[in-house]
């Protein structure tokens, strides 16, 4: 699983480098976002603009972050395309999660939630 971040003081931008988040890399998954995140940031966005595909097991992946996280620190999502963004939408997760259309540079340019 190819997971690398983007930090500043404010914000953590976990980029996940898979075409696919499904069953073979879900556990990966949620251990390396586990690693990535366990330090302290204000903010956690995940990146999954390569993604272009999401099961059950890959939505249940990123619901466990959201999870581990807590509620001082919610996960925050952005580039979704438009396969996953359907996953997230049926599921009715997109009411869960912060959504943003757009991987942000900065902290400064969340202003384009979905």
């Amino acid at each position: 699983m190819q997971l690398d971040c983007t930090q500043t003081p404010d914000l953590m931008i976990v980029h996940l480098r898979e075409t696919r988040l499904d069953a073979a890399g879900a556990i990966d998954f949620k251990d390396g976002m586990r690693d990535l995140t366990s330090a302290d940031a204000r903010r956690v966005v995940l990146d999954l603009s390569r993604v272009g595909f999401i099961d059950s097991s890959g939505l249940g992946a990123v619901v466990a972050v959201r999870k581990f996280l807590g509620p001082d620190r919610p996960l925050e999502l952005a580039g979704l395309t438009a396969a996953v963004e359907k996953v997230f939408r049926l599921t009715r997760m997109d009411s869960v999660f912060i959504i943003h259309r757009n991987v942000p540079a900065d902290a400064g340019s969340f202003r384009d939630v979905v």
